[in-house]
Parts: structure tokens; C-alpha cells; sequence
């Protein structure tokens, strides 16, 4: 994809908003020509023999009026703006965040976390920037073309010296282009690894303490820090160097005006009005040119935001940034992206087979898989350490970029997992708990809203409303970073809580009770298997508790199904699943 058809896709995203921008931005630089002329005639009216219609009082009055009235539409155009500018950067930034959450976990960024929210802002703001400022280029364009038209009927040689320098910023900005378009890229990269070794050192500062290397890591923070203020300067002294040569080229266009009106008035064929025009309109011509100037500069680091943008997509197509999507601005519409599944959707029976993942370091993983999960039932997953269990439920789910196999939801073929298995289709519970620095109603709900008791009801399942109860904030205490002030039967039973208040049609828990207690293991599992309704659940687990609970159980051995069936029918077949039955016991 090219810049320009970038940018054209981004201004289509919400062509009407674009439209009414570039109008009103499009009156606001239209409208000092009237000021213009207005003054004209009144310096005119001094020198010949009839005086004006308006005096200096009125001249004042009709300058007020056209300011106040520029100010009034400048309002109009700012709400304008906002309403187009805003809402095209919010469509980047969910596109970009959509398109990662669908890749597989083990592909999601090709880059740390931190280096990633310098794509998120940084290139984000910069595509922004050169879709914000076309508007101002094309107001002012039309400016240059009526006040050109007007200045040419009075003396096209002064024209010429006001227009020329518009053509020594273009031919400067495309000189510069290459080197602008590198010291960008590079400024952007190394904002990048400082970012990512600030997520990096937040994330591992037990393990610094821990190995002594609180030196190091500073050492090569300040090495990384000094990198990105060299490549910042080298950007930023470009970029004003543009300027300048943009701001003296229309000094020097206004010193040789000023100079050649002058000897013009001197033989009569310059009238003071003619004069008090040019200098009138030379101040807002010299901001068109700067103006001009400053937008080829954004379109060339636009380039290089678009070419980091599309690195974060690894090998999607550029056009996955600038797919159409609801916002969901109001709230009926995140309502409705909540909504219930329709009937004829909901799960009867889930089917995969041949499911196949191998991790490409070590040739690990699942082969061959047959599963089928009827409606309403409880499905355990087993075995030993490095049998396959996780790999499974996240190839499944499309977590992990299945090698071979078909996953068929009520018959029908799913194309695309990780798009498929969200709620309410899906509803998942990882091995690992995810949890943020913010309440515990948030952390459940995630902006989900809490109809009909749905919360009450998943806390209880989850076995959370006597810790809840405990705590002196209760549902809004604040959990900290990755839920440090819980503890970890706390944590995954908070994350067991989210994945139940959505009300989904298959519920995937992995590992879920492997930090609980043996009553509270047992509430937990009693309460899921009574109240879950007709959903469908696929567990992970080799706790006894969960077992004894299932429909059917599955035993995994080196990546590939070992054994099927009961508890009951299970301990007299295979010994795998004896093992693994009296070794929890014991």
C-alpha cells in the first residue's frame, strides 16, 4: 500500500466527517479575503475624490465582525476536527490491536510489549498528523488560488515574488525526503527499545535484585537512552532545518515585495489600497507556504509510520489497518456486541480432528487430536507434565496456529479460531492468570455491563464472595500490578469469575484449581458442574476433584490421545490414568 492510498483509506473511513472538516477549514482560510478587499477600498477611498460608504468606525466595526465571525467558525472547524481526527486514530489503534489479539499467542507481536505502544502512539499520532493537516493544506490551497487570482488582475509581477517561494519549499522538502524518511525511522526505533527496556525492567525486578545486575541494567538503559537522544537530535534538527528554509524563503519573497512596491508607488502605478492588500494577504500567504511545507514533511514521516505499522502485521496486508469497523461510541452498540448468541448459533456439538500444533524450537506439541463435546457436557483433559494438555485447549481455540486439522462448530467448519472462540461463543480460563492493576469489579467485568445478577452469580460459582467479603474494599479493591495483593487461589478463581460472567456456550478452564485449598478445590468444582447450566465445559486438570466430576475424560501421552472415557471405566483400562489418579491421592 502506498502513503497516498493510506491516507486515502483512512479519509474515506469517515468521509462525511472528512467533508464537513475540509469545508469549515476550508471557509476559515477563504474568509480574510473579504477583510482584504474591505480594507483595500477604504485606502482607496482616501486618496480619490469621493470618500468611501463606511468611515473608520466603520471599517473597525466591519473587521471586528469578520474576526468574530472567523472565530466562530474556528470553533465549528475545531469540533470538526476533533470529531474526524479522533475517531481515525481510534480506528488504527483497534485495528491494530484487533488484528494482534486474533494472531496465536506464540506469534502475537514480532516485538516486546514496550516497543509495541510506540507503534500504538507514536506512529498512530504521526498518521494522524498528515491526515489532519490535508485539510489545512487544501483551505489554504484554495486561499493561494483566490487571492493569486485577485493579486494577478492588480500586478502579476508582485505575484510572482509572493507565490515564489512555495516553489522553493517543494523543491527542498523533496531533496530531503530520503534522509528526513531514515532519521525518523531510526528516532522511532530507538524510542522503541527504550520503551521495551522500561516494560522489560518493570516486568523482571526480582529477578535484577536477584542476580545482582541492578548496575548492568542501568548501565545499558543509559547506553540505549543516550542512542535515542542522538537519533532524536539528528530527527528534530532535520525537521527544523525544513522550517527554516521554509520561514526565510517567505522572509526573502516579503523583502523583495516591499521593495518593489515602493518604487511602484513611487511611479504611480501602485495604489496605497493595492499595497495595503498585499501586505494583507502576505501574512496569510506566508503561513499557506510554511504551512505547505510542514505537510510534505508529515507525509514523508507518515511513510515510515505506515511501514512500521504494517511490520507490527507480519505479512497481513497493509489494508487490515484501515478496515471499517463500529467504534462502539455508544453505549448500545457495546451493548449489542455483547448480545447473546441467536439460537440456531448456540453450541449443540464441537468437533476437531486431526488437531496437530508442533512448537517449531523443539518439535513438541499435539498430533492427530480427535475430540467431540457434545452440549452440556463436562470434559476433562489429563496426563503427565509435557503430555499436551495446554497445546491443545490453545490450538483449539485458535491460540495456536494449528500445523493440520479441522475444528467444526454444530457441523459448520471454523475458518478462523482465534475470531471464532470469543464470548459468547467462548469463554477461557489460561493456565496463568492475567490480571491488571485496577479493582476487582474491573478485572472481572472488562467493561463488560452487569445485567440481570450475572456478577453475583459468577462470584459465587467461583467461590469468591467470602474473600470478597474480607476485604475492606470489597469488590473495589484494587488488586495491583498483575494481581499481587491477591493470592493464588484468589487470582484464578478472579480469573475463573471473568470467564463465567460471560455467559458463554463452552467454557475452557485450564488448570484452574491447582493454587486452592481441598475445600475450596471441591466448592469450586461442585458449584461448576451444578450451576453451569447447559454450557458445555473442557477442563485441564489431573486434580481428582475435577475428575471424579467428569463426563468423559481424555488422557494425553507425548502429544496424542492415550485413553478415553469415565473415571469408573479409565482405572480399569489404563494404567496412565491409574497413575495419574493415585499419585494425586497420594
Amino acid at each position: 500500500m502506498t502513503t497516498f492510498t493510506y491516507m486515502w483509506r483512512l479519509i474515506r473511513y469517515r468521509q462525511g466527517w472528512y467533508i464537513a472538516n475540509a469545508f469549515m477549514w476550508t471557509v476559515i482560510y477563504l474568509m480574510p479575503i473579504f477583510p482584504g478587499l474591505i480594507t483595500k477600498a477604504f485606502f482607496d477611498s482616501l486618496t480619490a475624490s469621493e470618500a468611501a460608504d463606511f468611515g473608520t468606525w466603520g471599517l473597525i466595526a466591519l473587521l471586528l465582525g469578520a474576526a468574530l465571525a472567523r472565530c466562530a467558525t474556528i470553533v465549528i472547524g475545531f469540533i470538526t476536527d476533533v470529531n474526524f481526527r479522533f475517531r481515525m486514530g481510534m480506528l488504527l489503534r483497534r485495528n491494530l490491536l484487533e488484528h494482534v489479539l486474533k494472531e496465536p499467542g506464540a506469534r502475537a507481536i514480532p516485538c516486546s510489549p514496550g516497543e509495541a505502544i510506540s507503534h500504538f502512539r507514536d506512529d498512530v499520532d504521526q498518521s494522524e498528523e498528515a491526515v489532519s493537516w490535508s485539510v489545512d493544506v487544501f483551505g489554504m490551497t484554495c486561499f493561494a488560488a483566490v487571492s493569486c487570482f485577485i493579486l494577478i488582475r492588480i500586478d502579476a509581477q508582485m505575484t510572482l515574488l509572493v507565490f515564489l517561494p512555495l516553489v522553493i519549499v517543494v523543491v527542498a522538502a523533496q531533496l530531503a525526503t530520503t534522509r528526513l524518511q531514515k532519521y525518523r525511522s531510526d528516532s522511532r526505533e530507538s524510542t522503541a527499545k527504550v520503551t521495551g527496556a522500561i516494560s522489560e525492567m518493570f516486568g523482571s525486578v526480582q529477578a535484577i535484585q536477584v542476580a545482582g545486575a541492578e548496575k548492568r541494567v542501568i548501565d545499558r538503559f543509559r547506553k540505549l537512552n543516550d542512542d535515542r537522544r542522538k537519533t532524536m537530535l539528528k530527527d528534530k534538527l532535520m525537521t527544523e532545518s525544513l522550517d527554516s528554509i521554509f520561514s526565510n524563503s517567505v522572509n526573502l519573497g516579503t523583502g523583495l515585495i516591499l521593495l518593489l512596491a515602493g518604487q511602484k508607488m513611487r511611479g504611480g502605478d501602485f495604489t496605497v489600497g493595492d499595497f495595503s492588500l498585499f501586505v494583507y494577504y502576505l501574512t496569510f500567504v506566508t503561513q499557506f507556504i510554511s504551512n505547505f511545507g510542514k505537510f510534505l514533511t508529515y507525509f514523508k514521516q507518515m511513510a515510515v509510520a505506515l511501514l512500521r505499522l504494517t511490520g507490527i502485521l507480519q505479512g497481513a496486508p497493509a489494508a487490515v489497518l484501515t478496515e471499517a469497523h463500529s467504534l462502539h461510541l455508544s453505549g448500545e452498540d457495546a451493548d449489542a456486541a455483547a448480545a447473546a448468541l441467536p439460537k440456531d448459533e448456540r453450541l449443540e456439538r464441537l468437533e476437531a480432528t486431526g488437531l496437530t500444533y508442533r512448537y517449531p524450537e523443539t518439535g513438541r506439541g499435539i498430533e492427530g487430536i480427535d475430540l467431540r463435546l457434545a452440549r452440556g457436557s463436562f470434559t476433562v483433559v489429563t496426563g503427565p507434565i509435557g503430555s499436551g494438555k495446554t497445546t491443545l485447549v490453545r490450538t483449539l481455540l485458535g491460540l495456536l496456529p494449528k500445523d493440520g486439522g479441522t475444528v467444526r462448530w454444530n457441523g459448520r467448519k471454523v475458518e478462523d479460531p482465534g475470531a471464532f472462540f470469543i464470548p459468547p461463543r467462548s469463554a477461557y480460563t489460561a493456565q496463568v492468570p492475567r490480571l491488571y492493576s485496577d479493582t476487582l469489579r474491573e478485572n472481572i467485568l472488562l467493561g463488560l455491563p452487569d445485567r440481570e445478577d450475572r456478577l453475583e452469580r459468577a462470584l459465587h460459582t467461583a467461590v469468591l464472595e467470602e474473600d470478597i467479603g474480607r476485604m475492606q474494599d470489597g469488590l473495589d479493591t484494587v488488586i495491583g500490578p498483575r494481581g499481587v495483593k491477591l493470592s493464588g487461589g484468589q487470582a484464578q478463581r478472579t480469573a475463573a469469575a471473568r470467564t463465567l460472567v460471560r455467559d458463554s456456550e463452552l467454557y475452557v478452564f485450564d488448570d484452574l484449581s491447582s493454587a486452592l485449598d481441598v475445600e475450596t478445590e471441591r466448592k469450586l468444582w461442585a458449584r461448576l458442574f451444578r450451576e453451569r447450566g447447559d454450557a458445555t465445559c473442557l477442563v485441564v486438570s489431573h486434580r481428582k476433584t475435577a475428575l471424579a466430576q467428569a463426563d468423559r475424560i481424555i488422557v494425553l501421552k507425548d502429544g496424542r490421545i492415550e485413553a478415553e472415557g469415565t473415571a469408573e471405566e479409565l482405572l480399569a483400562s489404563s494404567e496412565s490414568f491409574r497413575k495419574l489418579w493415585h499419585g494425586d491421592e497420594g
